[in-house]
């Protein structure tokens, strides 16, 4: 009768594990969801259904900065670092996925001992020597799901890993022409602000002559040195923001500051501004920019972990056994007499514990929280950042348009006032503002274009535009 109710007590025992297998604690991951408009605000004048272009470097006609990208893409350290930390997080993935095999250990020892004569064991074996050989396995079956929740938590920091690599492809690419029109810009306004240096100074050739003849007084010459100084001083800033944006590229691109100053001493221009965009709608940036997607994946890996605290509140089975070899000599450890065979379950459970568990099941709840919440900021910021940079630069464009025909008519007012005063008909400071005024209008409608050419990286960037899949990635940060 006690064989046949010890089977029923261990028949009905495995029953309850076999369905405590089927169970899995904690709640299962749901996409978080947020309403968004149907079209972006501020872009009625541009495509908003289609793709947004993913090499959109190569799209503006500028092969210096398609070279520039590539090679940073190659080379930049922090593109590298962000491969390393989805190496990290793979190979973390790896020992969360290893929990669900059993922990195999060979072992070997050999124990000298001597006992107390005064003891009973001692007075019969005094001392003894003990040679082994073994392995010992543990095997912990995954009853509440502990394992396959902190496999799920691996996964989704793995795939937040995954698109962290793009996002800083994405923000190297834009970084490096950010930096490329700021270049190409202050080289532009050096080239504009030493015209009008040489302008004004033929200028002052002409009043220094007409002062000598007696047509003027020196009050003019005054003026016209003072003009030419203070254009002149302009040089050094714009030679300044010329070297750092060369100093940044550098770095973007891995490399020293200062080495690419003789390479990009020449102006190039701006690239060239697509007359057509397509810039997709509000609902694609959950799934394109990287950044939305990574904040995503981190939320389901906090929502998984909520399963591997509350596991802890449930009993953990432990199966472990030894098969092995021990004798009192060498000489007899491979004798058949030697083996040893031992195996057995054993059940923990934090009976008076579980306060503690309990209150970091409830912590990783608000963690969970705060990652969704931290998604839902991400995708406000993205949002935020994607109509500013529209904004931008369709109000840019316009602004230029004003500034071309103010500087036209500027440079017009210049030759009039020029004339007149050759002729005697209006005094110097009508000639000293005019040239004033033009070289503002120059130096701001050169800014302004380099600000186009910015807004409209911008616009790429938040877009989330550049690399659809982290091979692209990879593919291009191993071609030169």
């Amino acid at each position: 009768m006690k064989p046949n109710l010890f089977r029923s007590a261990a028949a009905s025992l495995a029953a309850a594990f076999l369905l405590a297998a089927c169970a899995t604690v904690g709640r299962d991951h749901e996409a978080p969801k947020l309403e968004l408009p149907a079209q972006f605000a501020s872009a009625p004048a541009l495509v908003q259904g289609g793709m947004v272009e993913a090499r959109w470097w190569e799209r503006l006609d500028d092969p210096t900065l398609a070279a520039l990208v590539q090679r940073a893409l190659a080379g930049n350290l922090e593109l590298r670092s962000a491969f390393a930390r989805l190496e990290q997080a793979r190979a973390l993935r790896g020992v969360a996925a290893s929990d669900r095999l059993p922990s195999v250990d060979a072992r070997a020892s050999y124990e000298h001992r001597e006992e107390s004569e005064t003891t009973p064991i001692g007075a019969f074996i005094p001392r003894t020597d003990i040679h082994s050989l073994g392995v010992d396995a543990a095997w912990e079956p995954d009853l509440w799901g502990r394992v396959r929740r902190a496999i799920e938590a691996a996964d989704g920091q793995l795939a937040a890993s995954e698109s962290d690599v793009r996002a800083v492809a994405v923000t190297l690419a834009a970084e490096v022409a950010s930096a490329y029109i700021e270049l190409n810009s202050a080289q532009r306004r050096l080239e504009i602000a030493r015209a009008n240096v040489a302008l004004q100074e033929r200028t002052l050739e002409l009043v220094s002559s007409r002062v000598e003849s007696g047509l003027v007084g020196p009050r003019d010459a005054a003026q016209a040195s003072a003009t030419v100084a203070s254009t002149r001083s302009r040089l050094p800033m714009l030679q300044a923001a010329a070297r750092l944006a060369s100093n940044r590229l550098a770095v973007l691109l891995g490399l020293p500051p200062g080495e690419l100053e003789s390479e990009l001493a020449s102006m190039r221009g701006l690239p060239r501004i697509p007359s057509q965009l397509v810039v997709g709608v509000p609902a694609d940036l959950l799934r394109r920019r990287p950044d939305i997607v990574a904040a995503e994946r981190r939320y389901a890996a906090e929502v998984a972990r909520i399963g591997v605290a509350e596991a802890e509140l449930y009993p953990r089975l432990v199966l472990s056994g030894v098969v092995g070899l021990a004798s009192n000599g060498p000489e007899d450890l491979l004798d058949s007499d030697s083996g040893l065979f031992g195996i057995g379950p054993s059940l923990r459970w934090n009976l008076f514990d579980r306060n503690r568990a309990r209150g970091r099941a409830e912590a990783q709840e608000q963690a969970a929280e705060i990652a969704r919440l931290a998604w839902e900021q991400s995708v406000l910021g993205a949002l935020e950042e994607t109509e500013n940079a529209l904004s931008s630069f369709a109000h840019e464009q316009d602004r230029r348009a004003a500034l071309e025909l103010a500087a036209e008519h500027a440079r017009r007012t210049v030759e009039l006032a020029q004339a007149q005063y050759r002729e005697g008909l209006t005094d110097f400071q009508a000639v000293v503002d005019s040239q004033r005024i033009v070289a503002g209008l120059e130096d701001d409608l050169a800014s302004s274009e380099a600000a186009i050419a910015a807004h409209l990286i911008a616009l790429y960037k938040a877009l989330g535009g550049g690399f659809d899949t982290l091979e692209d990635v990879r593919v291009a940060s191993t071609s030169r």
